[in-house]
């Protein structure tokens, strides 16, 4: 079994109980030598007493601001870099993950050395049979949607590995940067993984890598606050990304302001816009 160094970092924001049963988790793993990391994004809800409390053997970052996911992550990062780390997980609080998942995740990153990014199968944990994502999914650069993919598939076809399960190999880190913070929430996977592609780093799925997550936890579910994240980092990823950033910003937005009027939902219909608008000027956070 391989003796390279992981440091696991969770990123936490008003979601202890979560953290709590994933950290439960994690200490099952079957993989020997990994640390792991909660990071506190400044929650509000007493979660760094409560981490501690129960697992006082955890290291615990508190971050001091909701940096969002990616600028909470990046701290984490610049601590495992700085330890001396071989890879990073980033694995959302709202997972359990199966006692071999990181084993399988560590095996196939070490089958190829130019391996960069490595995702699990997420299942979902209230059906564990179902498949949420094949490690992650594709994006349309001229339609400006992304969709996971649900079953086996090459990995020549995924374009990014879901945040959700992300094991990074530091030297990527050290080549191309670290997450960009300029996406609060959503799409900094997606831009993260189209960067170590175009740097000649590869994407792969462990197929044995068994994940299974709550799902849009720290937001809640069909949330307005959700679609104006979600809108926002899309924006800025078209904008960087795309061949004509104008065409799948206004497909994208505009299909999706589309779907929600048909539901009668004008509430999110208006919060889409108004996560575009954001994107177009740059605003960071809620």
């Amino acid at each position: 079994m391989s003796s390279s160094r992981i440091t696991v970092l969770l990123l936490n924001w008003n979601g202890w109980q979560d953290s709590v049963k994933c950290i439960e988790s994690l200490k099952s793993l079957t993989y020997p030598n990994y640390e792991i990391v909660v990071l506190d994004n400044a929650s509000t809800d007493d979660s760094v007493a409560r981490i501690r409390e129960a697992h006082p053997d955890v290291t615990l970052v508190e971050t001091g601001a909701n940096l969002g996911f990616a600028g909470g992550n990046n701290v984490g990062i610049r601590y495992a870099l700085d330890r001396g780390a071989d890879y990073i997980w980033l694995l959302n609080n709202d997972t359990v993950v199966d006692c071999n998942a990181l084993t399988a995740l560590v095996e196939n990153a070490e089958a190829d050395s130019k391996v960069g990014v490595i995702g699990s199968v997420i299942y979902d944990m209230h059906v564990p049979t179902r498949i949420q994502a094949w490690g992650g999914g594709r994006v349309d650069l001229w339609l400006g949607i992304s969709r996971h993919f649900d079953g086996p598939i090459s990995n020549e076809k995924i374009d990014y590995i879901t945040g959700a399960s992300f094991l990074v190999r530091s030297e990527v880190f050290r080549q191309i940067g670290l997450l960009d913070d300029c996406f609060f929430m959503y799409w900094e996977d997606a831009d993260f993984c189209l960067r170590a592609r175009r740097a000649g780093w590869k994407i792969s799925v462990a197929s044995t890598s068994k994940i299974f997550h709550k799902e849009s936890a720290s937001v809640g579910q069909r949330s307005s606050r959700l679609d104006i994240y979600f809108n926002a980092s899309a924006v800025k990823f078209f904008r960087r990304h795309a061949p004509i950033p104008l065409f799948p910003i206004l497909t994208g937005v505009g299909g999706r302001i589309l779907k929600r009027i048909f539901k009668g939902d004008w509430k999110r219909a208006m919060a889409v816009l108004q996560g575009m608008s954001n994107g177009l000027v740059g605003t960071r956070g809620f």
